[in-house]
């Protein structure tokens, strides 16, 4: 793969316009309840687990835009700026061609992904994102087929294929902006998918790696597969931290794991960045592992001075080696200063790239009460949701 090293803005198509004729339900296939929430639901759920911000289009039937717009504004919570829904057509083809068509002039990298595939995470768009970026190629995640094949005629079988060469090909499929809009004016059929038309258009396409729970929900069968999924032997466990720390004059400011010039400092065995301290107790004490002190003491040399993103580095591999995945970390800062201002967006940003799930950051005050009321310091509360995922 040839490597290339750009700037890119993510747009995420998401297809929801097609009827679902064989799952057979009265609601078009992206409608239908799993679980109680909407397939669709469920689908922009994986795509606001994805690290990077992105562009989102939903492309619904005319008769579901206004249920689809209240899905879509619910799914993406804080970020409903960065989602909108149009009108799909009869064909797959014309419903992405839709969304293409509204995406904003500095998207330089799409992903199509099909609503169907609900239950898709968020680290397989991030897998699509950065082969993209590296190769400017087409990529589609997939798998390996397991089965063996027969070819027929009929009903005869005329030939094994070597399945070795074959592979489940997935959404979402990932390609440079650009080529794919001109494969698109180009195409003079349908294809079943959006690699298909960019490789007949003479584009290169290549795989990473797909995800088991990436499949396509089209029958009855498809669907209790998929409930069986979220609904057995699922288990989410909560947990609280808070740190608190003192200013200090002579130390610089790390707080979430960025730095805030001409900002009073914090004291601490290591940066004292108690926004990160806070978050990595919780993620700990949801996953039933103690608190930092009993991971990170201040008796280790090894964390003397360490910033903020050392910690929760460590943290996250631990609660994973427990057997849990992240959900979300809720964090609220209760301090005079520093103000989070124009900076919670990107601090945001950052600890949910360091986390690897959203993260939320809010700040308030004690008006005046108690020692952040007088200025002496800052205190963090954080709450994390974690799932088990043996």
């Amino acid at each position: 793969m040839a490597q290339r090293d750009w700037h890119s803005v993510i747009g995420i198509i998401v297809v929801a316009a097609g009827s679902g004729t064989r799952l057979g339900g009265s609601e078009p296939k992206a409608f239908v309840a799993l679980n109680g929430i909407t397939i669709l639901e469920h689908a922009l759920g994986g795509v606001f687990r994805s690290v990077e911000p992105a562009q989102v289009v939903v492309v619904a039937p005319r008769s579901h835009l206004e249920l689809a717009r209240e899905i879509s504004a619910r799914a993406a919570g804080a970020a409903s700026g960065a989602i909108s829904v149009v009108v799909g057509a009869e064909y797959r083809q014309a419903s992405v061609a839709a969304g293409l068509a509204v995406l904003n002039s500095d998207v330089d990298i799409v992903l199509v992904h099909d609503a169907a595939r609900a239950l898709t995470p968020g680290e397989c768009f991030d897998r699509v994102t950065r082969a993209v970026r590296i190769g400017a190629v087409g990529i589609i995640p997939s798998l390996p087929v397991s089965d063996t094949i027969k070819r027929v005629e009929s009903l005869t079988v005329i030939e094994t294929v070597d399945r070795d060469a074959l592979v489940h090909g997935q959404t979402p499929q990932g390609f440079p902006r650009a080529e794919l809009e001109a494969a698109y004016a180009a195409a003079t059929q349908e294809f079943t998918d959006d690699a298909a038309l960019f490789s007949a258009a003479g584009h290169r396409v290549e795989t990473v790696e797909g995800d088991a729970r990436a499949f396509k929900i089209t029958t009855p069968w498809d669907l209790q597969r998929a409930e069986r999924m979220l609904g057995v032997g699922a288990t989410f466990r909560t947990g609280v931290g808070m740190d608190v720390h003192a200013y200090d004059e002579t130390q610089p400011l790390w707080l979430g794991g960025l730095y805030w010039p001409d900002e009073v400092g914090l004291a601490g065995h290591s940066d004292g960045d108690a926004l990160c301290h806070a978050l990595c107790d919780a993620l700990l004490s949801a996953a039933g592992l103690g608190d930092i002190g009993g991971h990170f003491g201040t008796d280790d040399p090894r964390f003397a001075g360490a910033h903020g993103d050392v910690f929760i580095a460590e943290t996250v591999a631990l609660v994973g080696a427990a057997g849990f995945a992240v959900g979300n970390v809720s964090v609220q800062l209760v301090a005079r200063h520093p103000r989070l201002g124009s900076r919670r967006i990107e601090l945001e940003r950052h600890l949910t790239a360091l986390v690897g799930a959203p993260v939320s950051v809010a700040a308030t005050t004690t008006d005046g009460l108690g020692f952040t009321g007088r200025s002496e310091g800052v205190a963090v509360i954080a709450t994390a949701l974690v799932q088990s995922n043996r």
